[in-house]
């Protein structure tokens, strides 16, 4: 494991099952964001465990870790893998779908609430000595655009309905332009949850924001690199939309002085939308019950280069 920093791992029931399995070597260190570094502490590994989403499995990582067969992913995302290179190389790239679907959908529709109702902005106000009274949203009776109907998504959309809104769903598997633009235009909130890919960096751009309604919000649990930037900024101080709730940036952690933490319409977490327990315990445990089944002959949640 190259990469447990800050650690998750050690200690965990996750650790001592993956103890029994062989020799197991945990790096704890900051510098797995460097893929020399990366390639240098997967070293002779059969199979490396990835925990966090910064450290670059890069063809130049796999052409120097060729005794490297499996990469066991805790977490969906795979944007930091090249998957056509692991292909190449013969590694199996596997992921712990839906084991985090639950809590991220809860902070989806959290950052829905936060952003509509002013939650952040008011609180700020009453801890000054003001006492706000402007008007504030609701979610009842709106309409939700789900762009993405993985197991995130499909857990919005169930929480979504409960809260009484009309619930849009896009898969980009099935789904056209044509119909997710519609959704666009008919939407309230936008809740992004589609895979990271080259052909879905800047999925939400300049011609997407000018489709949306002026009073709609933007939600993004997925990965930071779905929205153009530039576009996005030019939206929120534009007001061409009415505010954002992002839980993913292109750069993190935040730099200081980053744009999107001076525009008030916007409600921020750091990526940890999953970090809770039950996520962290049942993650692990199934990170490591990929790399058991794939030892056995027997791969599953495999993700492949397509």
């Amino acid at each position: 494991m190259p990469d447990d920093f800050p650690s998750v791992f050690e200690g965990s029931a996750a650790h001592e099952r993956a103890g029994k399995l062989g020799v197991l070597r945990v790096c704890g260190e900051r510098g797995a964001d460097d893929a020399v570094e990366l390639a240098r502490r997967i070293g002779g590994a059969t199979v490396a465990i990835n925990i966090r989403a910064y450290a670059p499995f890069t063809e130049a990582v796999f052409a120097a870790c060729p005794n490297l067969r499996m990469v066991s992913i805790w977490g969906v995302g795979t944007d930091n893998i090249d998957l056509a290179s692991a292909a190449r190389h013969n590694v199996t790239v596997c992921n712990t779908p839906g084991a985090n679907a639950i809590a991220v959908g809860e902070h989806a529709l959290a950052l829905m609430l936060a952003v509509a109702r002013k939650i952040p902005q008011i609180d700020r106000d009453m801890r000054v000595g003001q006492w706000p009274r402007e008007m504030v949203g609701q979610l009842h009776g709106k309409t939700l655009a789900v762009l993405g109907t993985g197991a995130i998504g499909t857990h919005v959309a169930k929480l979504a309905r409960a809260f009484g809104m009309n619930v849009l769903e896009w898969s980009a598997q099935r789904g056209s332009v044509t119909e997710r633009d519609d959704m666009l235009r008919r939407a309230d909130f936008v809740s992004l949850h589609v895979r990271s890919t080259p052909q879905t960096r800047g999925f939400i751009g300049a011609r997407e924001f000018a489709l949306m309604k002026p009073g709609a919000m933007l939600i993004n649990t997925g990965r930071g690199a779905l929205i153009d930037r530039d576009a996005l900024h030019d939206a929120l101080a534009t007001q061409r939309i009415a505010g954002a709730g992002l839980d993913v940036f292109h750069d993190e952690p935040l730099k200081a002085g980053d744009p999107i933490l001076g525009f008030a319409n916007t409600v921020l977490s750091p990526h940890n939308a999953g970090q809770t327990p039950e996520v962290r315990r049942d993650g692990l445990l199934l990170t490591i019950e990929n790399v058991e089944r794939f030892l056995a002959g027997k791969p599953q949640n495999v993700v492949s280069a397509s």
